[in-house]
């Protein structure tokens, strides 16, 4: 059989669901090639193959060659079942940035991030991550554009956010990662979103009650993991290339 070309990989430097995909991908070692886009010059090919138009996009022009293999634990399981003979079937899509992570990690987890000896773990990481991504991230985006706009709702709207940050300093007070002694699929899937609560108001969030939050985002933002994750690529649409990431 011959080699299948790299899956594509459409990014957005620093949006933190992209960010979370390149996670994914680094943490499972799966190469893609890297299209770097933004906002407000999406490529059209881009929007052909997920016209709801956000980042991260990924293009597999053809799956992979066990079979049998599943990627679970996302809201609508993707099967992985290669039929090599058809070489013009459209390529498969994942736009989900959680979804990127588990169809990269249900290749290769070297690390154990989706903790598989632990059954309740992947449900349990999942719903956090659900209630990040659908309540706390709503709030965040609140909270930043009352702090650049210097709107008098911002210390309200950071309160609503901390019910969250309270959670997770919790979890950090029981053990040295969220979900553990170990690193898992949580810490990362949650690492650039809390990056970004802790840079609306640094003064504020330098002083804040969440001392074991705060080592955690630290040692998270030193790891030479996070340097590789954020590597600058020049613009498709500019450029006209792809570059190899992972």
């Amino acid at each position: 059989m011959s080699q299948l070309p790299l899956p594509t990989l459409y990014s957005l430097q620093h949006c933190p669901y992209a960010m979370r995909a390149r996670l994914g991908l680094l943490l499972a070692k799966q190469k893609v090639m890297l299209k770097a886009v933004v906002t407000k010059n999406k490529p059209e090919e881009m929007l052909a193959f997920s016209p709801k138009g956000t980042v991260p996009v990924l293009v597999l022009e053809d799956v992979i060659e066990n079979n049998d293999e599943i990627v679970k634990g996302s809201e609508v399981e993707v099967e992985l079942k290669a039929e090599s003979s058809d070489k013009t079937k459209p390529p498969r899509i994942i736009d989900e940035s959680v979804d990127i992570m588990l169809w990269a990690l249900n290749i290769n987890d070297p690390d154990d991030l989706l903790l598989s000896q632990r059954p309740e773990a992947l449900p349990a990481m999942l719903e956090l991550i659900r209630y990040n991504d659908k309540v706390f991230k709503p709030l965040l985006e609140q909270y930043k554009d009352a702090k650049r706009y210097h709107i008098d709702t911002e210390a309200d709207l950071r309160t609503q956010c901390e019910s969250f940050i309270q959670a997770l300093e919790l979890r950090l007070s029981q053990h040295q990662y969220l979900m553990g002694d170990s690193l898992s699929l949580l810490d990362f899937a949650l690492l650039p979103f809390v990056r970004q609560f802790a840079r609306v108001d640094r003064h504020w969030y330098l002083q804040s009650p969440y001392p074991l939050l705060r080592q955690w985002l630290k040692d998270h933002l030193n790891r030479p993991l996070f340097s590789r994750m954020m590597k600058k690529f020049p613009l498709y649409l500019e450029t006209g290339e792809a570059y190899p990431f992972g």
